[in-house]
Order: C-alpha cells, then sequence, then structure tokens
C-alpha cells in the first residue's frame, strides 16, 4: 500500500505567498479546499487545545465530502494526556477521552473521513513499571482500539530501553494488545524507533532543531519557531526504506509532518511523495524570505 501523505494542521499565515496563493490571503475558509487538491490527509493539532464542538466538527465532514478518500487525523485533547494521567486519575481521563469518541471521532468515522487518533503524551509521563502502564490500560479499556486507528507517542525517554533505540518491551506488549501504534518520530525529543505494535503506523516529523527545541528561542534567531526547520533530500532519503518497510508490514501508513514554519512541511511532504513515488499534483513551494537591500548592510 501506498502511504499517505500529509502535514500537521492547514491553517498557518506564513504559508501565504509559499504555498496559498496571495489572493486568498484573507480567504481562510478557502485555504482547506486548495491544501485538500494536494494531500490526502491532514493532522488536526488544535483538538489537543480544545474540544471541538458539534459545529465545527460538521464543517470538517462538509470540507472533507468534497474531497473522496480525504482523512482527518486528530489529537487527543490535553486535559486528558497532560493533565488526568499525568496527575493520575486514570478513570478521568477515561471518561473525558471517551466522551472526545462520541463529540469528534466517531462522527469523523461514520462519515468515512476519519485517518488515525493522535494520543501524545506528556514529557512528564513518565514510565514506572506498573503504575504507568495501569494508567494508559484504563485509557485504552473504554475507548474504541479495535475500530479506529489509535497511535501513542511516548515523549519522556524513562519508556527507552537500556540501548535508548526502542520502546520499552512492556510498553510494546501493551500497545500490541490493544491494537495501538507507537507512534514514530523524528525530531529532538526522542529517538526513531522501528517496532510495529498493529496493522497501522503512524509517523511525525517535528524537524531537527536540536539547539532550541528545549528552550525560547534566541531573539535574534531566524527561525520563527522550532518547527521552521528544512529536512535535506539526504535526510528525506533515509527515511525511504524506513517507510516502505512499514508500508509492506502494515494495513495502512499516515506520515505527517509537522515543521509547519514557513511552509517546509509541504516542500518535505512532496519530496517525499516524489521519493516514494506516489502521484501528486505538482506545486513549486517558496520557502525563503524575500531579501531587503538592509539584508546586505
Amino acid at each position: 500500500m501506498a502511504a499517505l501523505i500529509g502535514c500537521s494542521g492547514w491553517s498557518y499565515d506564513d504559508w501565504v505567498g509559499r504555498f496559498y496563493p496571495t489572493e486568498i490571503a484573507n480567504r481562510k475558509n478557502e485555504w482547506f479546499a486548495y491544501y485538500s487538491k494536494y494531500f490526502p490527509t491532514v493532522e488536526i493539532n488544535s483538538t489537543f487545545y480544545r474540544v471541538p464542538n458539534e459545529f465545527v466538527v460538521k464543517s470538517w465532514i462538509e470540507k472533507g465530502g468534497h474531497r473522496p478518500g480525504f482523512e482527518f487525523s486528530v489529537k487527543l485533547p490535553q486535559m486528558v494526556t497532560h493533565e488526568s494521567i499525568l496527575k493520575d486519575a486514570p478513570e478521568k481521563a477515561a471518561a473525558l477521552a471517551s466522551s472526545f469518541e462520541d463529540l469528534c471521532i466517531k462522527p469523523l468515522s461514520n462519515a468515512g473521513l476519519l485517518g488515525g487518533v493522535l494520543i501524545q503524551l506528556s514529557p512528564h509521563f513518565r514510565f514506572g513499571g506498573t503504575s504507568s502502564l495501569g494508567r494508559l490500560r484504563a485509557l485504552f479499556q473504554l475507548l474504541d482500539t479495535d475500530v479506529h486507528d489509535y497511535a501513542v507517542e511516548f515523549r519522556h525517554r524513562s519508556w527507552l530501553n537500556e540501548k535508548g533505540n526502542e520502546v520499552v518491551s512492556d510498553g510494546l506488549e501493551t500497545l500490541q494488545e490493544f491494537k495501538v501504534a507507537n507512534v514514530i518520530v523524528d525530531g529532538p525529543g526522542f529517538p526513531i524507533t522501528r517496532s510495529l505494535t498493529s496493522k497501522h503506523a503512524y509517523v511525525r516529523l517535528h524537524g531537527r532543531n536540536y539547539d532550541i527545541w528545549f528552550k525560547d528561542e534566541p531573539e535574534d534567531d531566524y527561525r520563527i519557531n522550532r518547527y521552521d526547520y528544512l529536512y535535506s533530500l539526504d535526510q528525506l532519503g533515509s527515511w525511504k526504506p524506513r517507510l516502505e518497510e512499514l508500508m509492506s508490514n502494515c494495513e495502512r501508513a499516515r506520515v505527517y509532518f509537522n515543521n509547519h514554519g514557513r511552509a517546509k512541511a509541504v516542500k518535505n511532504a512532496f519530496q517525499m511523495m516524489d521519493l516514494l513515488g506516489i502521484e501528486h499534483e505538482s506545486k513549486d513551494v517558496d520557502i525563503q524570505d524575500q531579501m531587503t537591500l538592509s539584508g546586505f548592510s
């Protein structure tokens, strides 16, 4: 199967003039239609910060309905992953997650528009044997992990094995039991792991701004944020055999570029599709800022 490749979000002002035409700069309601001409999927991160209401979900369904085969992947709210679980309130976390399923996940699924569901754990959620695994299990037990494609992104390095190159075996076994994917990440916060724990795969590429990842950006840094990073063709090429391996060993593989600064995610996503031989609409993406005379003084 071919991987579905897209970006983490589509509503970025700094994509105007680089990806979005300037003539629709003030018509944000047209941005999704433009984005979805080029990509078959998108990862929605706004659900992490606030649970969408019924009208917002209906608007996504209406937008996606015009693009056959399009998928929305959604992120579990932070009140589940960063508050309830972290504060050792697994029952509350599970109840909140179950409510999110009813409000957002099931309507998208019933409309044939649901991709994956991302559970991005807090960077402070440590591996602690049965205690932390018990919290995850309590969460999984009230979710339809048999029906929907859930994926967990571990962020604290205590979840790694002694070699530091794979998630601990107890964690992998728990994911396998509930058919939940282990999110494979490329970024400064966590190493690239390999284990496939379900019939679907989920990959996130955050960029490699190691120097500013864990601190505020310097005022004079030319990068607008820690996600303002462009992968080189060599770096993307090193991912090709890994993605081909995933594609041959699972039923569904989703790949999202989260290095969204100045439309660099768009450019890299196009390049990755080219490397994998995935057909797509072509478009030049000019990621550079225009130089001014003051830049040469």
